[in-house]
């Protein structure tokens, strides 16, 4: 009977490490994405209501010609241009006081002074990043373009922002 019970613990204490390996596993993919204080609540149980932010900066971009780049080359090799486009860009973000809120196809979002506010850093966050992608996209390789580079057409925002929360399923933080 002993063996039975000591047996029984150690296999209770194996179930236990791998869930917590695999709680651990989960909510380092929610800080992934979402705000990593919006995660940590979301974990929490906690609801997370939506605010208002007197003074933000945005970004946002796009590819110049990026259909044109698209008709040229096999849709697996945008998947890839722009996993590596991408990968490039959240490289540079890790520098900075931003957070990403969301890639659509060529678009690309980035925010300063939210969740977490930053006084008026925001704008120099942000005007930091773009500066940094416009000159590191300038060594980007381009498929099938092999003496072109790629151009990145970049617009910035500074002003009040509202955000939060949407959708229970697939949770967004919506700007």
């Amino acid at each position: 009977m002993e063996l039975y019970a000591n047996n029984l613990e150690e296999q209770v204490a194996e179930k236990t490490r791998q869930f917590m390996e695999e709680k651990s596993r989960s909510e380092e993919l929610l800080s992934q994405l979402l705000p990593k204080v919006i995660a940590a609540a979301l974990t929490k149980g906690e609801s997370v209501v939506p605010e208002s932010y007197e003074s933000v900066s945005i970004y946002f971009s796009d590819i110049c010609g990026f259909t044109t780049i698209c008709s040229t080359i096999p849709p697996l090799d945008v998947v890839l241009l722009l996993n590596n486009l991408y990968t490039l860009f959240d490289g540079i973000l890790e520098e900075y006081d931003v957070y990403k809120v969301e890639t659509i196809g060529d678009a690309y979002m980035v925010a300063s002074g939210l969740p977490i506010r930053n006084g008026r850093r925001h704008a120099t966050e942000i005007a930091c990043v773009s500066l940094r992608i416009r000159q590191d996209i300038k060594t980007f390789p381009v498929p099938n373009n092999v003496n072109d580079n790629l151009k990145v057409r970049i617009g910035i925002h500074s002003g009040s922002c509202v955000a939060g929360i949407v959708g229970h399923k697939m949770p967004r933080y919506c700007l």
